[in-house]
């Protein structure tokens, strides 16, 4: 650019950056400009959406385009202007001495009870070739629907940017496209504001998006110009409420904060403009909620874990009195980063689990072959064919499919699984472990976009515990490639058991079983478990025993190298996951020294146990033809050597 282009004004600098820095919204104004023709089928375009979804920056592009086609634009900004008639028409006056003017009203929600004055006196008095584009952050009220103003009112929502519109902001910014500039556009979750603010952040090494720890002044920033006029130091614990819980009701209000009038709170929450209904209650919008909620972790963290506590008690009892789908809400409240990236409902953002279609086996198997796994669709395909009913399929928000997963229990079990070379020794093996049927076996769940940030292997692993039926399972049996860190982790920190017995060697390669047992307490107790501990306490019900049943013990030596589990152990004592899960292993391991007696029978029974579980070498069937011992008495001796180590603790209190 050459001096001569240079803007000689503050104002037309201003301008060139945002020209500069304005990316997609290409639908958003192909509906725009289909109003900017000699007979448009509408004159008024009402644009909503929540606050830093880019409503600003799509009208000033407006004004920009419309101008460089011949149009007169007349900006008016509702936060700048009182609440007065007089107001609204002086604002708008430029317009009507205006040929073709291009009438552009922002921040409407600060000037809604005005509506009906410009329906009836301001608009109606424009030239008959105006064009009014009105943005706000809620939905036009019913006003803009009736009396004739149907035939030339149209309506737009504003959504989030999308992935590639949103690396392409940053790189507008002057951001190179890296690893963790992707790791930014995810945190943003396509809103301009957000985007914004974390380019800003972005030379910061020290934070990671998603952590909690963004910086001070970005998420000051954020709450600010996202929601600051409309929050209210009377409505503080229900807002605080709001930007920990997934979905906020009436009845987790009552539970929660007892001393708040529910019904009103919810009725607050209902009108604010960054909220929006969701299942049964209401949802704050996704970057306002995470906003709010690491603005009360910098102020209050000791708030933020007690009301994290509460909304985890409130709905783990709602979900055992017969709300199963709450398992969604729970995890939402997960933040070990290892499990949230492969069990969570935040995928459904942008996508969606449906059943099966005409075509999708054909796509399927053309995944399949892309990335080298033809065989694996050979011995797939019967369940599309015989058996569809058991898979589900996730797409993308274009409907393009982009994942898939096989899942059943023991009892629902079509023929096709029995005779599959990975279920069929799966289901034997659930029969004899939960005769009662409480068992979930997931055959497959490939996320095909191979994209982390799209969270499609989170969601069909959730929607494998919903689709089940079961209303609260124990067993999940599940498929690991042993060559995926993120799985591996994932398993790690659920406290997984490999059953090497159970594998499949083949195509496409090695599919490992790993076995997770939630305990008693089933996946919801789990689930409530696994947030006490990350909060540094003991799950409820999990209390020290100074007499501990044997049943506690042999799971104690089962999991004597998860610490999470362990940590829920009725022997732990302390306070987090490994100070408890240590307390435990200290226990056990004295237990294994100094329970067993000096016969022969007695060092074999001691050897068992150190084999079978203490310092463990391959699988229990390994072990046993080591020791030279059938799996029956392999197994008995076991079970021996736990008691015995369960009556040792019983009289040897720590």
């Amino acid at each position: 650019m050459g001096d001569s282009d240079e803007p000689r004004t503050l104002g037309a600098r201003l301008s060139a950056k945002d020209r500069t820095t304005f990316v997609g919204r290409a639908a958003e104004f192909a509906a725009i400009a289909a109003l900017l023709v000699d007979d448009p089928p509408a004159s008024i375009m009402l644009v909503h959406g929540p606050g830093g979804i880019g409503k600003s920056a799509l009208l000033r592009e407006v004004a920009r385009r419309g101008e460089a086609s011949g149009w007169s634009a007349v900006l008016v900004e509702g936060r700048d202007l009182p609440p007065l008639p007089d107001a609204v028409d002086e604002a708008i006056a430029p317009a009507r001495t205006a040929e073709r003017p291009l009438v552009l009203i922002d921040s409407y929600e600060r000037m809604t009870a005005l509506g009906t004055h410009l329906r009836r006196v301001v608009l109606p008095t424009l030239p008959a070739r105006a064009v009014v584009v009105i943005a706000g952050r809620r939905p036009p009220d019913h006003g803009w629907f009736e009396g004739g103003w149907e035939s030339v009112t149209r309506e737009l929502e504003l959504g989030p940017l999308s992935s590639q519109d949103s690396l392409d902001l940053l790189k507008a910014h002057g951001l190179p496209r890296t690893a963790r500039i992707r790791e930014l556009a995810t945190w943003a979750s396509g809103s301009p504001l957000a985007l914004t603010f974390v380019a800003r952040a972005a030379d910061d090494p020290g934070w990671r998006p998603g952590e909690g720890g963004e910086p001070r002044d970005v998420v000051r920033t954020l709450v600010r110009r996202l929601a600051e006029a409309e929050l209210d130091p009377q409505h503080r614990d229900v807002l605080w409420l709001a930007c920990i819980a997934r979905v906020t009701t009436a009845r987790l209000i009552r539970d929660v904060l007892p001393g708040i009038d529910a019904e009103e709170a919810t009725g607050w929450l209902h009108e604010r403009s960054f909220s929006e209904p969701l299942g049964d209650g209401l949802t704050l919008h996704d970057l306002v909620r995470r906003a709010l909620r690491s603005d009360l972790r910098q102020r209050d963290p000791e708030r933020e874990r007690d009301l994290r506590r509460r909304i985890a008690d409130s709905l783990y009892a709602r979900a055992l009195a017969g709300h199963p789908l709450l398992t969604i809400d729970l995890a939402e409240l997960i933040e070990t980063p290892e499990l949230r990236a492969l069990y969570g409902w935040e995928g459904a953002m942008r996508n969606q689990i449906d059943s099966v279609r005409e075509g999708d086996a054909e796509e399927v198997a053309r995944h399949l072959a892309a990335i080298g796994s033809t065989a694996w669709w050979d011995v797939t395909r019967p369940f599309f064919e015989e058996a569809p009913e058991f898979v589900a399929i996730a797409r993308g928000d274009t409907g393009a499919l982009c994942g898939y997963s096989i899942t059943m229990t023991p009892a629902s079990a079509p023929a096709v699984a029995h005779a599959d070379p990975l279920l069929g020794p799966w289901l034997q093996h659930a029969q004899d472990l939960a005769p009662d049927g409480n068992a979930i076996l997931c055959r497959d769940a490939v996320d095909f976009t191979r994209d982390p940030a799209s969270r499609i292997q989170a969601m069909l692993n959730v929607s494998a515990v919903l689709r089940s039926g079961l209303p609260n399972p124990r067993y999940l049996y599940l498929p690991v490639d042993p060559h995926r860190p993120d799985v591996m982790a994932f398993i790690s920190a659920l406290g997984a058991q490999h059953l090497e017995e159970l594998d499949l060697v083949g195509p496409p390669g090695r599919v490992e079983c790993h076995l997770l047992d939630c305990g008693p307490g089933g996946v919801l107790g789990l689930e409530r478990d696994l947030i006490y501990l990350e909060l540094g306490l003991a799950p409820p019900g999990v209390s020290r025993s100074e007499s501990p049943d044997p049943e506690a013990v042999r799971a104690a030596l089962r999991n004597l190298r998860l610490p999470h589990l362990l940590a829920r152990s009725p022997l732990a004592t302390g306070d987090g996951v490994e100070e408890r899960a240590a307390s435990v292993r200290r226990r056990l391991e004295e237990a294994a020294t100094n329970a067993f007696g000096d016969t022969e029978n007695e060092r074999l029974l001691q050897q068992v146990l150190h084999r079978g579980y203490i310092d463990p070498e391959g699988s229990h069937e390994q072990t046993a033809r080591e020791l030279n011992l059938s799996r029956a008495t392999y197994f008995r001796r076991l079970k021996l050597a736990s008691d015995r180590v369960a009556q040792y603790l019983s009289v040897r209190p720590e």
